[in-house]
């Protein structure tokens, strides 16, 4: 598993929505891709889908394979407005 690093706005919101770092971290050795955006942004990066009990959440990464390394840039619970109720389609 790559050196995990987190993003203060990550932290911030993880505790605000009681998400802990260990889902976290299972929710990025599950890699359950809901969306890639590698072709979009200058660093390899992610949607995951998680799950905190039977809540599920959205994790955002950002990946750098030269120093092994991946970046929590936020984590959320999916609105129910913007995604279908599976949690991994868009409306």
């Amino acid at each position: 598993m790559p050196k995990i690093l987190y993003r203060v706005h990550a932290v911030q919101r993880m505790f605000e929505r009681e998400i802990s770092p260990v889902k976290v971290r299972k929710a990025l050795e599950a890699e359950d891709v809901i969306e890639d955006y590698s072709s979009e942004m200058p660093e390899p990066s992610r949607l995951l889908m998680g799950f905190q009990g039977k809540r599920p959440f959205h994790v955002v990464t950002s990946e750098n394979p030269e120093k092994d390394e991946i970046t929590v840039v936020t984590v959320y619970l999916p609105d129910a407005n913007k995604w279908k109720k599976d949690c991994r389609s868009r409306k």
